[in-house]
């Protein structure tokens, strides 16, 4: 039981990083990102170019492929997202998944349909307390941590988190406050690159990478971001982990293979009873 609790809180953590990209947009731009999984892809497959296809070391190729994945997030926004800023949620979700199909089949075109993984030393799993940890998983928790923490603080200690939030509630007022729409949103955009960038990566010293893996976390993803109250960035981490710890509990019933299922079955029922998330709000219709 507790090495199933301590899985499920890694994978809630590993979840959380895409969740909260999902969620950041989502409060700046009311528009639910579908191709959250393929950044999450596309992220991976460009550490492995570093890593694998030049030679380099892992930690170098992570620290420019999430540059390199914050950068391709502020393209596709400036290509894509943009000329339909003003049109609804719904064009703006269809232009998602248009997205998502692009980036994945550019991966195929160029990385093939072979499952790949990094260039990595193997590594004994450790044994504490009768727990069996990976280091794989060690490496998920401290990256998942360290990076949860920062977005926590520039969001609630910098001008430019405030800036975001204003933004996020009220557009043109912040506008008239002197606040760059423009800007905060390619901001925005860069930070959900660089956390879908290093999810991919995560999920790539986990298993392996393959053009798919992106599609195998979405449903998980945009549970984990509803369950908290997508409109509440930080709230898609209580969500994720939520998420993550009921998902491995789930294995103790039901083959490991239907734990997607057992997500889907929670969002679900989220939506039937609590739609706003759990730390959201409910709209009030005028």
């Amino acid at each position: 039981m507790i090495q199933t609790l301590f899985n499920g809180v890694v994978t809630g953590l590993l979840v959380a990083l895409p969740a909260l990209a999902l969620a950041l947009t989502f409060s700046v731009l009311r528009f639910a990102n579908f191709a959250i999984g393929a950044m999450l892809t596309a992220g991976g497959y460009i550490v492995y170019a570093f890593n694998a296809g030049l030679g380099w070391p892992l930690l170098p190729s992570a620290l420019v492929g999430a540059v390199l994945g914050g950068l391709l997030a502020v393209l596709v926004d400036t290509v894509v997202y943009r000329r339909l800023r003003d049109r609804s949620g719904v064009a703006l979700l269809v232009a998602s998944m248009g997205v998502a199909f692009v980036l994945e089949n550019a991966v195929r075109f160029i990385a093939g349909n072979a499952a790949v993984g990094y260039e990595v030393d193997p590594a004994r799993p450790l044994r504490v307390a009768g727990l069996r940890i990976n280091h794989e998983q060690l490496l998920i928790a401290a990256v998942s941590l360290f990076t949860l923490l920062a977005i926590w603080g520039l969001l609630r200690l910098t001008s430019l988190g405030r800036a975001m939030r204003a933004v996020a509630d009220n557009p043109s007022l912040a506008a008239a406050r002197g606040i760059v729409g423009n800007r905060v949103i390619g901001i925005t955009w860069f930070i959900a690159g660089v956390l879908a960038t290093a999810a991919g990566t995560l999920i790539g010293l986990d298993a392996t990478l393959d053009p798919q893996m992106g599609w195998n976390y979405v449903i998980q993803v945009f549970a984990a971001a509803i369950l908290g109250g997508i409109a509440h960035p930080m709230a898609a981490v209580f969500g994720a982990l939520a998420l993550g710890v009921i998902a491995e509990l789930s294995t103790l019933i039901v083959p490991p293979h239907y734990r997607p299922l057992v997500a889907f079955a929670v969002l679900t029922a989220l939506l039937l009873v609590r739609p706003w998330g759990v730390f959201g709000t409910a709209r009030i219709a005028k």
